[in-house]
């Protein structure tokens, strides 16, 4: 059964990958992943996909699943609804196992291209099937993954997130005392961490003990069971505060600090769907260790 404990405190799907995510509290999970989730992406016009990792605008963009297509909204610009093409794949693309996508069309080229002031292209993924997961980040060919980086169903916890702002409050209040007994200006006020930051599609609360997660090897929610894949090894997107899109140091200067090894820093889990459902925020969760 169930541990009464823990549950499902936040759920959200990101149609467009880099865009803001669209909180949630319900959720179909396929076995691709949540229904909806990055099957949309912004490429540049040699195919390269675009990222908020040097374009932090696209955290301002926000999108919905929209009637069979997305939703695509940004303060200074006119809310465009663009359905899913209907053809077949015509657009070169460079990713990782993919070769080609869909183009969204004028209207989605010409949206994007005014968001990030470049020439840049709105696509579609017909099918995650066609791309696949890489066995180096814990899945097959045969497991379908959409426009993610590494796995389908991102998981972090409430727990590990306290635990790493409390670590980055430490590393501020030891840069503030460096600069007093240096005489320097002190350092900006700090910003609590934001899970925002970390773009998870699932996060557990409760009774537990921080980053407990990374030896999770199954999460069951109701009908729902998702198999650990992989760690998620974190990125400067990270440290783009999601309102404002400023860069800063955290978490990665903490995770460098507490969470670091074979040269990367560590935060949330990767998992592959075994069996699909609907998960909604209160659901009870249930997990297995490796």
């Amino acid at each position: 059964m169930p541990e009464p404990s823990l549950v499902v405190s936040a759920l959200t799907v990101y149609p467009v990958k880099s865009f803001a995510g669209t909180p949630t509290t319900s959720m179909e999970v396929e076995i691709a992943g949540p229904r909806g989730d990055r099957r949309w992406m912004v490429v540049d016009e040699h195919g390269s996909t675009l990222t908020a990792r040097s374009h932090p605008r696209m955290l301002a963009a926000r999108a919905t699943s929209y009637h069979g297509g997305v939703r695509l909204v940004s303060d200074d610009l006119p809310t465009l609804d663009v359905a899913e093409p209907s053809g077949p794949p015509d657009l070169p693309v460079q990713l990782k196992r993919l070769d080609t996508a869909t183009r969204a069309g004028d209207e989605a080229d010409a949206w994007v291209s005014e968001l990030l002031g470049q020439r840049a292209t709105l696509v579609w993924l017909d099918d995650p099937a066609r791309r696949g997961m890489a066995e180096k980040h814990g899945g097959t060919r045969a497991d379908p993954l959409a426009l993610t980086d590494t796995g389908p169903v991102h998981v972090t916890s409430t727990a590990s997130l306290r635990r790493l702002d409390a670590w980055a409050a430490e590393l501020h209040d030891e840069r503030v005392a460096r600069a007093v007994e240096k005489g320097d200006p002190a350092p900006a006020p700090r910003t609590v961490l934001d899970m925002r930051r970390f773009r998870p599609n699932l996060v557990v609360d409760g009774d537990l003990d921080p980053f407990v997660e990374d030896g999770w090897a199954t999460l069951t929610v109701g009908d729902v069971e998702l198999r650990f894949a992989d760690h998620c090894g974190r990125c400067v997107l990270t440290t783009i505060d999601p309102d404002t899109q400023v860069k800063g140091k955290e978490p990665l200067a903490s995770l460098a600090r507490h969470r670091r090894r074979d040269g990367e820093v560590w935060f949330g889990i990767q998992m592959v769907p075994v069996r699909g459902g609907v998960v909604t925020v209160g659901d009870r969760v249930a997990t297995t260790d490796r």
